[in-house]
């Protein structure tokens, strides 16, 4: 044995586990560092300070700053070969970025004027601080969370708790000085945060009046935070940073993200996330121009209206700035492109990240093709026959259907009602518009007390079906609702399979859709049931709508919502929450699972007819 084995600690066999223990410790003291730096902020930003507070938040980061320092140079040191894989390219960057902080600490401040002293003043400024010990807590909360997956916890309850806590983050926010202008009860608080995280819209207080500048931004974070999934957001961060996930782990995330395999279970976070960015920035854009100066705003005023609602679009939150949301006068007229914009935001939002990621593969395949007949002159002759894989195709066209007869039967039942005096054209903007924010978004153009009973039957039926699965809309989703109709009919045809575009459907996604829908019908005739005791002035059709709505993720309202008392709020808000996370998800995180069993009793029929 070579004599520098015996004194290099990380190869010492005995004092490995020491070394486990120490680093395990500081581990779990970067995890409390990393809770503190961000209340830390939000406690500098949430509230008006003095003096002395602000010198203790100063030793605060700076402790962080120690601990997080201490942490990356003992992996380093002690388990190089473990931190060699454990971390990707990017961490070691960041590990980088956060010794240069050192700079100013051992060198002097440079008395020449240049870039030197730039160089200097950036790193010993509290921004390049800040920022990057943000990124190493949110990088290390996700690791954490990631990790916790390995330790054979229930996913759903993991998802289903992680959902309860961000509410619990954004109901403390919304309740600081700076963002609310006078105030905000801690019923409202938690109502709106559970409506903003689970996408609905649903809220019982008005937005533009209720909260500051600094409310509108915690209110978007969360609205964004809540569609895209918090699993996802913490699963990318683990996964892209660090890469050292264990195999359950990545199965874990894999069937929460629908990803056709491990391998590529980054690139489809990746996609996940660069789709809602790009359709978010091109939504942004496309509502600018519809508003440009028209709602006499300034350049900074219009490009932040038009960048929340096009994430409360895609995010189909139903979330808007505006005084009695998208029916407010300043936009009902010549602002027809504003509704398209929004409207096409809300589909590509609802139909589902699945379809999305069909879609970028439909489209470079066509792409490549082209190249090749471009270089070759040559029509390729073996194509593949099934780009559109069943998902999309059911998807799709449901999608079509209840888009195209929502449409024409909110225009016939409305033309001469709510749409009275409209041009032509903007009846059916607004009919298009009314038959798109059911699916799941809530925003109003129209006062919707004073649609028909037929309409309102319509909203129903749209809210109650939904968007796409793994979408950010809610409802039962078209998915499943397709394969309850192809089954029905498959009944009806005597037929013992179902079967669509060449495919039979399984039977697990048979009985799992079943479920849901009875499910689904069960929680709102309690909710509704229950309701209806504690607001006995409220009309069934209002109560409905409201429980439809909010199990939906939808947050239309037939105006009930301000007017419900502190435990009907509750109520709704269990409601929200129930139908963000999904009810097979929750209820598989609550039921303790039967395992498989490898006998089967004898079958026997039940008279049903």
């Amino acid at each position: 044995m070579k004599i520098y084995h015996k004194f290099l600690l990380y190869q010492n066999k005995l004092l490995k586990p020491y070394v486990r223990i120490l680093l395990g410790l500081v581990e779990a003291l970067t995890y409390l560092a990393s809770l503190l730096l961000i209340v830390g902020v939000i406690y500098e930003h949430g509230f008006p300070l003095s003096v002395d507070e602000v010198a203790k938040i100063q030793v605060l980061y700076k402790a962080v700053w120690i601990i997080f320092l201490v942490d990356v140079t003992l992996h380093i040191s002690l388990e190089y070969r473990s931190t060699k894989k454990q971390y990707r390219r990017l961490a070691w960057i960041l590990s980088g970025l956060l010794y240069l902080t050192l700079i100013p600490v051992i060198f002097h401040r440079p008395e020449e004027e240049g870039a030197i002293l730039q160089f200097w003043e950036f790193l010993d400024g509290k921004f390049y601080h800040l920022v990057l010990l943000l990124i190493f807590s949110f990088l290390n909360l996700s690791n954490g969370l990631v990790r916790l997956l390995g330790r054979r916890t229930n996913p759903s309850l993991i998802l289903a708790v992680s959902f309860l806590a961000i509410i619990l983050i954004g109901t403390g926010l919304l309740m600081l000085p700076r963002c609310t202008v006078n105030g905000i009860t801690w019923v409202d608080s938690l109502f709106t945060a559970t409506s903003a995280v689970c996408v609905t819209g649903l809220v019982p207080v008005d937005v533009s009046t209720t909260f500051t500048t600094g409310g509108l931004v915690v209110i978007i974070l969360l609205i964004q935070v809540g569609g895209l999934g918090v699993m996802t957001l913490t699963s990318f961060f683990a996964m892209f940073f660090m890469g050292n996930t264990s195999l359950y782990n990545q199965l874990v995330v894999r069937d929460m993200v629908s990803s056709n395999s491990l391998g590529s279970l980054l690139s489809t976070l990746l996609y996940i996330l660069g789709f809602t960015l790009v359709i978010e920035g091109i939504g942004m854009i496309s509502i600018w121009f519809s508003i440009h100066g028209t709602l006499g705003m300034t350049l900074e005023g219009e490009l932040a209206f038009a960048a929340f609602h096009s994430i409360s679009a895609f995010c189909n939150a139903g979330f808007s700035t505006l005084s009695g949301n998208l029916g407010n006068s300043m936009v009902m007229t010549n602002h027809n492109w504003l509704f398209i914009s929004v409207s096409f935001l809300i589909i590509l939002g609802g139909i589902g990240f699945p379809i999305l990621v069909n879609f970028k593969d439909i489209v470079l395949y066509h792409l490549r093709h082209f190249w090749k007949f471009v270089r070759t002159r040559k029509l390729e002759r073996h194509k593949v026959s099934h780009l559109y894989n069943l998902n999309t195709r059911i998807v799709l066209i449901m999608t079509f259907l209840l888009l195209v007869t929502g449409t024409l039967a909110i225009a016939a039942f409305e033309w001469n009602a709510s749409f009275a005096g409209m041009p032509v054209a903007d009846k059916w903007t607004q009919a298009f518009f009314n038959a798109t924010c059911p699916r799941t978004a809530g925003f109003s153009s129209v006062d919707l007390a004073s649609l028909s009973v037929q309409t309102l039957l319509v909203y129903l039926v749209l809210m109650w079906i939904g968007g796409g699965a793994q979408s950010t809309a809610g409802g039962v989703k078209v998915n499943a609702f397709a394969v309850v109709v192809l089954n029905l009919v498959a009944v009806l045809r005597g037929s013992e399979r179902v079967e669509v575009f060449g495919r039979e459907l399984s039977h697990d996604s048979i009985r799992r859709s079943n479920a849901t829908v009875v499910m689904s019908l069960g929680v709102l005739f309690l909710f509704i049931f229950i309701l209806s005791i504690l607001e006995p002035q409220a009309s069934l059709m209002a109560l409905t709508f409201e429980c439809v709505s909010a199990l939906s993720t939808v947050g239309s309202s037939l105006n009930l919502t301000p007017n419900l008392c502190d435990a009907s709020k509750l109520l709704v808000a269990l409601l929200m929450f129930i139908g963000r996370v999904g009810l097979i998800t929750l209820m598989l995180g609550i039921i303790k699972q039967k395992k498989n069993t490898k006998y089967r009793y004898p079958s026997d029929n039940i008279i049903i007819n």
